[in-house]
């Protein structure tokens, strides 16, 4: 399984952006999926998960109601919608997939995932 972010960049303080990760393969909707961040300097931290067929989701507190995490099976494909971004959410952002049998499984922490992708860096000037 090999996954792929993309979307990073520089954006403004209030702005928004949008990250996608593919995953490789032909057995995406048998993966929970998830965003964590890691800023410099600081450990890796969660930031939302998605269940497999993308019915379940949860968030990390500072970013409800902020960021939106959405997947579409067919395109192998996990976003991670970012509005109101803030200098604080300033980090490399990291997808990650772990192969689940019971559909509403979502985890929040790193050792729970299986597979990583390189990582999008986001910079957020104020």
């Amino acid at each position: 399984v090999q996954l792929q972010a993309s979307g990073g960049g520089l954006v403004q303080a209030g702005g928004s952006l949008r990250l996608s990760c593919v995953q490789s393969g032909r057995t995406f909707s048998q993966y929970a999926m998830a965003w964590f961040r890691q800023a410099p300097g600081k450990e890796r931290e969660f930031v939302a998960a998605i269940s497999r067929p993308g019915g379940s989701t949860i968030y990390a507190d500072f970013v409800k109601g902020r960021f939106t995490i959405s997947r579409d099976n067919a395109k192998n494909t996990v976003y991670l919608q970012m509005n109101s971004l803030k200098p604080e959410d300033t980090a490399v952002y990291y997808c990650a997939a772990v192969r689940t049998i019971v559909t509403a499984t979502l985890r929040t922490v790193a050792s729970g995932y299986d597979y990583w992708g390189r990582g999008t860096l986001v910079t957020v000037s104020s």
